[in-house]
């Protein structure tokens, strides 16, 4: 089994090219982060990093999961090395994407202004404009993927799926302290991928060499012709990559 967590301002459906991909051989299981695409959103706007270990937690319990390969994108990756290093009963291996304990500030500020811009477009394509300045990704592509993103309103006008809590300028998801974030590396046991966009501004190179050297076991890949959505950017070297990965697991 494989569990798929997506990044902040996505959903599940991210994923759909991977674990499309993966699904012949793999029992592929893509998760709505909680305030993210199909999930009611918490009344009480927590994004704490404890509610999202407790959702994950909670998932992979009522679907009974057990030993299965977490791979997490963004913020995905982020709560995906957390619920490793606390659950190494439930992880059988791990694979971070684009993200670590020390991000960009920069391309932090750029994400942000990214997902604060006016949130009620007239008009489906201008939403779809909009997201291909942002990736460079030809329109046809984003076209098959945004419908799971943004919704229409009773006025005609559409907006974002995800919680408008998070697109407001003071969000405070309440994250922990980087040398939190390191000590979880430092504590997962099982086998672990790291993969990076070549042209990512999110995840510097850096910082996945000195994950490598806090981690126990793990490896790293650099993905040439993508930035921080390496499964979107190139998805053909990253399904290449993460089919190598698990491959190998199979024999171990």
């Amino acid at each position: 089994t494989i569990l798929l967590l997506h990044g902040i301002a996505q959903q599940s459906h991210s994923w759909d090219l991977i674990s499309l991909a993966l699904s012949h051989n793999y029992h592929v299981i893509a998760m709505d982060s909680r305030g993210h695409g199909d999930t009611e959103w918490p009344g009480n706007s927590d994004y704490s990093l404890e509610s999202h270990q407790a959702d994950i937690d909670e998932f992979t319990k009522v679907l009974g999961l057990d030993r299965f390969i977490l791979i997490g994108h963004s913020m995905g990756g982020r709560n995906g090395y957390i619920f490793a290093s606390q659950r190494p009963d439930l992880v059988r291996a791990l694979v971070i994407v684009d993200t670590g304990p020390d991000g960009s500030s920069s391309s932090m500020r750029r994400i942000r202004q990214f997902i604060s811009l006016p949130d009620e477009l007239d008009s489906y394509e201008e939403f779809a404009d909009r997201v291909q300045k942002y990736t460079g990704r030809p329109l046809w592509l984003i076209h098959g993927s945004l419908k799971h993103s943004i919704r229409r309103l009773p006025n005609g006008k559409w907006t974002w799926k995800y919680d408008k809590a998070i697109r407001s300028p003071g969000f405070d998801p309440h994250i922990y302290s980087k040398r939190q974030l390191w000590r979880c590396l430092e504590e997962i046991e099982c086998p672990v991928l790291i993969i990076r966009g070549e042209l990512s501004d999110v995840f510097r190179q850096e910082t996945m060499e000195q994950m490598l050297q806090t981690m126990r076991n793990g490896r790293g890949v650099v993905i040439p012709d993508a930035g921080h959505l390496v499964p979107g950017d190139n998805p053909k070297l990253f399904l290449e990559t993460l089919t190598s990965f698990l491959t190998e697991l199979k024999y171990n």
